[in-house]
């Protein structure tokens, strides 16, 4: 039987019970008194009630469990929902607007803003220090797209720039910036890789006084076409100096947005990266399949909102 056979997929009722579990794990929550009393809740019944229809017997009001999510003012059917939340979350290199069009029988342009509002429920919150004692932390930059209005030229003065910070073994967290000097790169590096860490860089020099902060800082000399290399610590460890975790992640990255996605406006970089960053984060080497990948998602659709007029349809 397919996963996309499961009740939650294609019935309304069972949607909402599902995503009732994942966001209210305690019971229900009023979201606008904050009553948690589950015996001050009635559920409304009948076949003219919406689904997941409640009304809290503390203020009156009546709320489904949609309310303050991404998911919030949505005439889309719950199950589609999960259906593209899945699609999103179990497709390594991503899925395009138009796929999801095709796939969930919407319009093309309600398909673009669910994989927006998908995307922004994949956002994380988190920004604790990556690394540690004992690990390692890889940094590198690459470029990808266009930026509007500059003449597109033989180097990379027309491009996106994207920071990206990997811990090996851990998770990914990405950054849309506007340039690889010191005063831009450097804060970043500070504020998001702990201290007890190992930095691994290639030769860049933004990174080279900042690498004596760290635990210990190995270079990679890719324009000497080096790649990688092996060395032995001052406590007898070998060590390999490369930066190719980090590389790994650009692969996917640029294959989904080359390949998948096409193309994609600078404003909305972000949330291309936020989506990427979260699947490698959160990927089966890290114990994470797609249900419970699925999962993550929609348990990150609470506090969240994505209004039609802040975005504009510009990306696949």
């Amino acid at each position: 039987m397919s996963i996309l056979s499961e009740p939650h997929f294609h019935d309304e009722e069972a949607a909402f019970e599902r995503l009732e579990a994942i966001v209210w794990p305690n019971g229900p929550v009023c979201p606008k008194c904050g009553n948690c009393d589950e015996t001050r809740f009635s559920r409304i019944r009948g076949a003219t009630a919406r689904a997941g229809l409640r009304t809290c017997l503390e203020c009156k009001k009546q709320f489904t469990v949609k309310v303050g999510t991404v998911f919030e003012s949505s005439h889309v059917p719950l199950h589609k929902w999960f259906q593209a939340a899945h699609l999103m979350a179990s497709s390594k290199k991503g899925i395009s607007a138009h796929q999801l069009h095709r796939t969930l029988q919407v319009t093309y342009k309600t398909a673009w803003f669910m994989a927006h509002r998908i995307r922004e429920a994949m956002r994380s919150g988190d920004f604790s220090p990556l690394g540690g004692n004992g690990k390692t932390v890889e940094a590198d930059e690459t470029y990808i797209g266009r930026l509007r209005d500059v003449p597109v030229n033989k180097g990379t003065a027309h491009k996106n720039i994207v920071l990206t910070l990997v811990e090996r073994g851990g998770i990914a967290r990405s950054f849309h910036i506007d340039g690889t000097t010191v005063s831009r790169v450097i804060p970043i590096v500070r504020a998001n890789i702990a201290k007890e860490s190992a930095l691994m860089t290639d030769e860049a020099q933004h990174y080279k006084r900042v690498g004596r902060e760290f635990t210990s800082h190995g270079r990679v000399e890719h324009s000497a076409n080096e790649y990688g290399r092996t060395e032995i610590n001052g406590d007898g460890v070998s060590v390999n100096i490369n930066t190719n975790t980090v590389e790994g992640f650009y692969s996917i990255f640029k294959r989904g947005m080359k390949g998948v996605y096409q193309h994609c406006a600078e404003h909305h970089l972000h949330r291309y990266l936020a989506e990427f960053d979260f699947r490698y984060s959160n990927r089966i080497a890290l114990g994470v399949g797609d249900v419970e990948r699925s999962s993550k998602t929609l348990a990150g659709i609470v506090g969240k909102r994505l209004k039609y007029r802040d975005s504009s349809p510009v990306a696949g």
